[in-house]
């Protein structure tokens, strides 16, 4: 879905969000309330200038607007693969937004990522999986690595990986395995407004991708292995 129509339908044609590029940013109101907007459109891959642009956001509102909402817009194929950003220090600038988002959950803002397009790789671990919640159109991609990829980095076939992704969702990509492991929280269908309306009143501020990933079947051990480790500490 384009981001303008994902924004009217969300908010009315009203809106104060608006793009500088490859780059979203600005307020809403709903439901009487200031939400404040961040993110990125066209398949914008995240390199320093799109990472510390959206920080920057995200700090401005928690300096200013204490308490604010904060909705991250989700469409990108993943960090710059340029040597200008990686020289500039990439790492650190996505490092920088996944800790300003972080810094905003411990100071009480609801935060939550909507995938309503793409989401690849890194672009997508330091925004919407740091989130209160990961939430997505059922209509987009998520993935972060592809299985020919993950054959190179696993030194397995890619037949058996391919093999495994059609029972195990830790293996294939699709915004399904996604939500049955946990890294999206649900769907929004039909009435966005009301998807909206029950994340803002129902998100846990704690995170509970692993449990929902046992309880979903999507994946079966991380949380009793992350409990033993709790439990030895």
């Amino acid at each position: 879905m384009e981001w303008n129509t994902l924004a009217t339908r969300l908010f009315g044609a009203g809106h104060g969000i608006r793009a500088d590029g490859d780059f979203l940013h600005g307020t809403a109101v709903f439901d009487g309330q200031t939400i404040a907007v961040a993110g990125t459109t066209n398949h914008a891959p995240i390199g320093v200038a799109l990472a510390l642009a959206q920080a920057r956001v995200v700090l401005d509102t928690v300096r200013l607007h204490p308490g604010r909402p904060l909705l991250l817009l989700i469409d990108t194929q993943g960090q710059q693969l340029r040597r200008r950003d990686e020289l500039l220090g990439i790492n650190r600038a996505m490092a920088h937004l996944g800790t300003a988002i972080d810094l905003a959950r411990r100071r009480g803002h609801r935060v939550l990522g909507l995938v309503y397009d793409q989401a690849l790789s890194g672009g997508f671990i330091t925004s919407g999986l740091i989130a209160d919640a990961c939430y997505a159109l059922p209509e987009a991609e998520i993935r972060v690595m592809r299985i020919p990829a993950m054959a190179r980095v696993t030194k397995l076939p890619e037949a058996m990986l391919a093999t495994l992704s059609q029972a195990n969702p830790v293996f294939a990509p699709g915004v399904g395995n996604y939500v049955a492991m946990g890294g999206v929280r649900a769907l929004w269908e039909g009435d966005l407004p009301a998807a909206l309306r029950q994340a803002l009143a129902d998100t846990p501020t704690e995170d509970r991708r692993a449990q929902d990933g046992a309880e979903r079947g999507g994946r079966r051990l991380a949380a009793a292995v992350a409990q033993r480790v709790l439990d030895a500490a």
